[in-house]
């Protein structure tokens, strides 16, 4: 017997380290993550701490800043109150008036901290004054008079400039009238005193905006927070901290979350207070404060590396038990296999020699496996003899038959079709080479096998009989677990004298044409991407449904994928189709027993459910968020959540025929797109749905009429040339007239036009009006901007009837500018082109909207017959503090140059932002610092209403 080499493997890792090894792993991967884990508890508890202290730190300096400023005011109040004092402030005599507090002011001065008083007559004359008295000047005298003359209440706030003061203004009363007022000023340092004292942090003051003392020091201020730090605790250790903050964050940020930090091997933590000011000033003042965290971060890490010493001691200890308990046996099982090549090798005697044949009293598995290889090898050696006697005995069968085998391939091998002859007992006695290859067995393995048993077909029954001819068609499983459908054709064979009748069996195979069939019935009732069930086969299947007699109640199930827009945006179309196919996968895995499934179109699914109640919808509901949140969807190195939002409608209760029940499943849907609390909602009353339903076609009623009767409102937007300020470039917008005459914003009707399709019609109505607008602008240089929606991008049409509205206008096509979103452009890139290509031979420019939010388009921006870019307002509106704003921008700007093509910012909303977008090679800029949407006949000063008349008449305004 020739020995089996295929055993003799190299030496590998044994089975006992490779154990050692996975435990050693597992064990590793259990302490790290425990001590991950502790470590996130700890820091956790640590973050929800400072919290805590941080809103109670709040708290208390907001209470001592009112407490302080309502003393102030009782202060001012008694001050008032002299009766010294209201006669002659009445009568004018500053002599007097400082006679009557002189008494007071040392008193005021040293025990309540009053840094000025200052009185002051009806007409806003200072008549006394103690104090230091630079403060005169800047303060708004008349606007405190004016409104304590008026209310006869006290007036206190707080303002800061060169140092921040609070000041308290009370009215004096003579006989009931008002003859002037008292004002009393006192600094923030006995706040800041208790901000310290309660805190237990360093504290400093800061105020940001225009100041007016130009002697401060400049290590003091803080450019990047436009401000100066008017008193600071510990300026040694709190200084470099504070300014290293100003470039890390706004100071803003530091009111919402406080910032951590590290300086000189410090942890320090900053937070902010921000204290209420006059309105009248720019400038803004905080209470900084600056709390020093390191004893406890230290302690959080030592407590982090006792959890990991621990764990590493416990995984040594086990791997070393683990170890002495596998020893033993692993080397018994490593005599046993070290045997099993010479078993196979056939070397019988040398495994009796090295196994011994005694038993142990309490025998173990390797035991077992050791008694095992004995009996097998006893079993090999019988059966080794007796393979080699009967493998003669076949070698003689062989022989006979490959003679006839020879005979019969000459006339039949050439035929592609199966051809089996049989005996008078239905035996197989012949086969060609075609049946053998389909099959993959030898002629030998098929002879005297009974061709019902191999074919499964042409079984002998009363009416067909071996004597008649007899047609059928089979099914047919070859060894490439393929199956075909074979056509048989059935003939009686005379073969001798004897009388019995044989049968020769003729098959075609005909599965292409059966698939064929197949398909197309497949077709009409399937989804090809998901091989769901499709909309006409689920509609079917609920009027089946609905028709049973038995009055069988039920649900139906709208299922719709959020954000999957994303996915195409951000990975693309074949990661969208692959997401499909994994949610309809799950979806029909696990609930395809439960009933109908099927995919509605785009990323509607629906699922119908009989003899079921609302309870169990709504399990089967929170069933499959589960199923979808599930799905670890990971693309690269992006992952996608999934999640959808599932309407529940029931019958008969939400419906009696598969429109209503649809549409009720539909308004359902989006109540739980609304909701955001939960991803699922049922209909509670039909006529929820009802009225849902009925705002939609109210909504659509009233497009149909504003179209009708021209109730839209054409409004522009100027988009400015930067380089210059020159405005000859204007957006259109769309506004709908309400009965009342205001206008309505397309947010409430748009959503509802792109749903039943009247977006086109408002698309063409747009065109229309603003060509004939462009009649009366275009002498003047004036070009308009018009937006197309992606539904116009597949209008047949548009490219016709755009041709016959310019000659039916009269206008210029070159000042005409039609934009397209970015989003649709790339949804569907070649249909794209070949409009925006349309356009453009018509002599019109062409843009791109809303670009930059997908970044998919980059790839085909070259390729879009494109003349603007219009750079998406999100990126514009965070220029000013967002870094990666600011290469995006750039990004697009030098891109976009590269093409060719001229770029549009939009949202500028400040001025800030023009000398940035000059700089990065931006060419015009539209937003509400640079001009707000007004009506279109209202634009435009320098054109006379008799000019604008044509224009009213044609266009039906009002």
């Amino acid at each position: 017997m020739k020995p089996f080499t295929l055993f003799r493997t190299p030496q590998r890792l044994s089975l006992t380290w490779r154990v050692i090894a996975l435990s050693s792993l597992l064990l590793l991967a259990l302490v790290t993550l425990f001590t991950w884990l502790g470590h996130d508890n700890l820091t956790r508890q640590f973050q929800e701490s400072r919290s805590q202290h941080y809103e109670r730190q709040q708290r208390e300096i907001r209470l001592a800043l009112v407490r302080s400023s309502e003393n102030l005011r009782q202060l001012a109040g008694l001050t008032a109150a002299s009766a010294s004092l209201g006669s002659p402030l009445q009568a004018g005599n500053t002599a007097a008036v400082e006679q009557a507090l002189d008494s007071q002011w040392p008193a005021l001065q040293l025990e309540a901290g009053i840094d000025e008083i200052l009185i002051i007559n009806t007409q806003g004359q200072i008549l006394g004054n103690w104090g230091t008295g630079n403060t005169q000047t800047q303060l708004p005298i008349l606007s405190w008079i004016r409104r304590v003359m008026h209310t006869e209440q006290p007036l206190t706030t707080l303002r800061c400039s060169a140092s921040c003061q609070q000041f308290a203004a009370v009215p004096v009363l003579v006989a009931g009238e008002s003859v002037g007022m008292v004002v009393l000023t006192r600094s923030l340092a006995d706040v800041t005193r208790q901000a310290k004292e309660v805190s237990g942090s360093e504290v400093a003051l800061l105020v940001t905006g225009p100041t007016e003392d130009s002697g401060m020091t400049a290590t003091r201020e803080l450019k990047s927070w436009n401000g100066q730090l008017l008193a600071l605790t510990s300026e040694e250790q709190t200084l470099a901290p504070l300014q290293r903050a100003s470039d890390t964050a706004p100071v803003r940020r530091l009111m919402e979350t406080p910032l951590n930090l590290e300086h000189d091997g410090r942890h320090l933590e900053l937070s902010a207070v921000r204290m209420e000011e006059d309105n009248e000033r720019s400038n803004i003042g905080y209470l900084l404060l600056i709390s020093d965290i390191t004893e406890q971060i230290k302690a959080i890490n030592q407590d982090t590396r006792t959890l990991l010493f621990v764990g590493v001691l416990g995984w040594i200890a086990a791997e070393l038990l683990l170890l002495v308990i596998l020893l033993g046996p692993m080397a018994r099982l490593r005599r046993v296999a070290g045997l099993l090549p010479a078993l196979a090798d056939g070397k019988f005697s040398d495994i009796h020699a090295a196994i011994p044949n005694h038993r142990r009293r309490i025998p173990d598995e390797i035991d077992v496996l050791e008694s095992i290889t004995l009996e097998l090898s006893r079993q090999l050696e019988l059966l080794e003899s007796e393979v080699q006697e009967r493998g003669d005995q076949l070698a003689v069968r062989i022989g006979e038959l490959a003679k006839e085998r020879d005979f019969v391939n000459g006339l039949l091998d050439t035929a592609q079709v199966f051809i089996i002859a049989q005996d008078d007992t239905g035996r197989i006695s012949l086969v060609n080479e075609y049946t053998q290859l389909m099959l993959g067995l030898n002629e030998a393995s098929l002879l005297g096998r009974h061709f019902v048993d191999v074919f499964e077909a042409g079984a002998s029954t009363k009416v067909n009989t071996f004597s008649h001819p007899q047609q059928e068609e089979k099914t047919l499983r070859t060894p490439d677990h393929r199956t075909h459908t074979i056509a048989w054709y059935h003939a009686p064979l005379q073969t001798g004298n004897d009388g019995k009748v044989s049968r020769i069996s003729v098959g075609l195979d005909i599965t292409e044409r059966k698939a064929a069939e197949a398909r197309l019935t497949w077709l009409a009732e399937r989804d090809p991407l998901t091989e769901l069930y499709n909309r006409r086969f689920f509609q079917h299947a609920l009027q089946t449904a609905l028709e049973r007699p038995s009055k069988t109640k039920g649900a139906v199930l709208l299922l719709d994928l959020n954000q999957f827009k994303e996915v195409n945006e951000l990975s693309g179309h074949h990661v969208g189709d692959k997401l499909l196919r994994e949610v309809a996968d799950t979806l029909f895995r696990n609930l395809g027993p439960r009933g109908v499934i099927a995919r509605l179109g785009g990323d509607e699914f629906s699922l119908l459910l009989e003899d079921t109640n609302a309870d169990q919808a709504i399990s089967v509901a929170q069933y499959i968020v589960q199923l979808l949140d599930g799905i670890g969807f990971v693309v690269g190195e992006r992952r996608h959540r999934v999640t959808a939002s599932i309407g529940i409608a029931l019958f008969p209760t939400h419906g009696n025929t598969p429109a209503d029940l649809m549409a009720s499943a539909d308004v359902a849907m989006y109540k739980a797109k609304e909701s955001g609390l939960q991803h699922w909602h049922l209909l509670s009353k039909s006529e929820n749905a009802k009225d849902e339903l009925q705002a939609r076609v109210y909504w659509v009623e009233r497009i149909h009429n504003a179209l009708e009767e021209d109730s839209f409102e054409l409004m522009v937007q100027p988009i400015m040339r930067l380089e210059d300020q020159d405005v000859k470039h204007h957006e259109v917008l769309l506004r709908m007239r309400d009965a009342d005459g205001s206008l309505i914003s397309p947010a409430h009707f748009i959503p509802i036009a792109e749903q039943s399709g009247q977006i086109i019609l408002i698309d063409r109505w747009v065109l229309r009006h603003s060509l004939k607008a462009l009649s009366q602008l275009q002498d003047r240089g004036i070009t308009l901007a018009v937006n197309l929606s992606g539904q116009s991008l597949h209008d047949g049409g548009l490219k016709q009837y755009l041709a016959d509205e310019l000659t039916a206008s009269g206008a210029d096509p070159h000042h005409l500018i039609l934009e397209v979103t970015e989003t649709a452009a790339v949804t569907d890139f070649s249909t794209a082109r070949g409009v925006l290509q349309a356009v453009r031979d018509l002599g019109c420019r062409t843009a791109l909207d809303d670009f930059g939010v997908g970044f998919s388009s980059f790839h085909y921006l070259g390729q879009l017959p494109v003349d603007y870019i219009k750079i998406d307002g999100s990126f514009i509106r965070s220029l000013l503090i967002s870094p990666d704003s600011r290469v995006i921008v750039r990004a697009i700007a030098d891109i976009a140059k590269g093409f060719g093509k001229q770029t549009i910012a939009e949202f500028v909303d400040q001025e800030a932002l023009l000398p940035i977008l000059k700089a990065y090679g931006i060419t015009y800029g539209q937003g509400f610092h640079l001009g707000r949407p007004i009506k279109i006949i209202e634009a435009f000063s320098g054109i006379s209403a008799q000019e604008w008349i044509p224009f009213i008449l044609n266009s039906g305004f009002k």
